[in-house]
């Protein structure tokens, strides 16, 4: 029998709006994942139903489900669609052109040190690629969420990933204003955090980052308390010019205010660099011609070090 026949007229758009309502079981949720409406989406589902001669869904006012059919198709189909996805970017190579849509998930700091320097170039010089940048503070899960690539600092990929360094190394600064230690007195080990008011930083997951410090091969980590917690660093080191307590944050943000004198260092020879920032993606993807063109993008910016281009 010819294989075309066996999908009963069905297309892979219809077969990629189940598979999104089955992730999300919600029509609404499918719809903004593929950019279609709900309503397309729900008309998709029943054509696709009616080909099949066999429920897909339970549907409900308030709730989407999948039926014994629809589990079993919907796990049928995930790694066959996937085959499909990578075949298509596998031939994407061969064009030579870089095009398409680049998913790339960073934090906001990441992207302002390492991406936006040279973002005007790369969309000038691959004007086929279409660049998708979400920037949060929770370590997602880039395969899982759909992304080609993420932006961490080294420590935070995940082993499995193949990663290339796109950032010099990065050296933490503590930080607090001349009023604030003249009041406090200046810690000397990091032990003596405790005793002051600190400036926490919390992650987008909800956990407080704990300090971490070392100096001739010792580590400590410093479980700080203070008055005052927030989720965005610049924001942190202007807590500490208004001399609300020391800050513990990337030194490229404080430099300004520690050439002018507005804050000042304490605990320095415990602030060591660590390995910079890296772009990562899954080994066992194959890399599309856009990531290619901006990884190489990327490397030639860490060793030359070219100037800032605005956005």
């Amino acid at each position: 029998m010819n294989p075309i026949h066996q999908f009963k007229g069905c297309d892979l758009l219809s077969l990629n709006v189940f598979l999104a309502v089955a992730a999300h079981a919600s029509f609404r949720e499918a719809g903004k994942e593929l950019g279609i409406t709900a309503s397309a989406v729900s008309h998709s589902i029943k054509v696709l139903e009616q080909r099949l001669s066999v429920r897909l869904l339970n549907r409900t006012t308030r709730s989407v489900s999948l039926t014994d059919a629809g589990e079993r198709l919907a796990a049928t189909l995930r790694p066959a669609l996937s085959s499909v996805a990578g075949a298509l970017q596998e031939i994407d190579s061969f064009g030579g052109i870089p095009s398409g849509t680049l998913r790339i998930n960073s934090s906001e700091g990441a992207v302002r040190l390492v991406l936006q320097p040279v973002l005007a170039r790369f969309l000038r010089e691959n004007p086929q690629v279409h660049l998708d940048i979400v920037c949060d503070g929770k370590l997602s899960d880039i395969v899982a969420h759909g992304f080609d690539a993420g932006i961490r600092l080294a420590e935070a990929v995940p082993q499995d990933m193949v990663s290339i360094r796109v950032g010099a190394p990065v050296r933490f600064a503590a930080v607090a204003s001349p009023g604030y230690l003249a009041a406090r007195g200046r810690p000397v080990v990091p032990q003596d955090l405790h005793g002051h008011d600190c400036i926490r930083f919390r992650f987008d997951s909800g956990a407080i980052y704990r300090w971490e410090f070392e100096r001739h091969g010792n580590a400590e980590t410093v479980n700080v308390n203070g008055p005052l917690t927030l989720t965005d660093q610049p924001l942190m080191v202007d807590a500490a010019i208004d001399g609300i307590g020391i800050a513990f944050v990337p030194d490229h943000l404080a430099a300004s205010a520690l050439s002018d004198g507005r804050l000042e260092r304490v605990l320095q020879t415990w602030c060591p660099a660590y390995p910079g920032l890296c772009l990562y993606y899954p080994g066992h993807r194959h890399v599309s011609s856009a990531l290619r063109a901006l990884i190489a993008m990327l490397r030639e910016a860490l060793q030359n070090d070219v100037p800032r281009e605005s956005a």
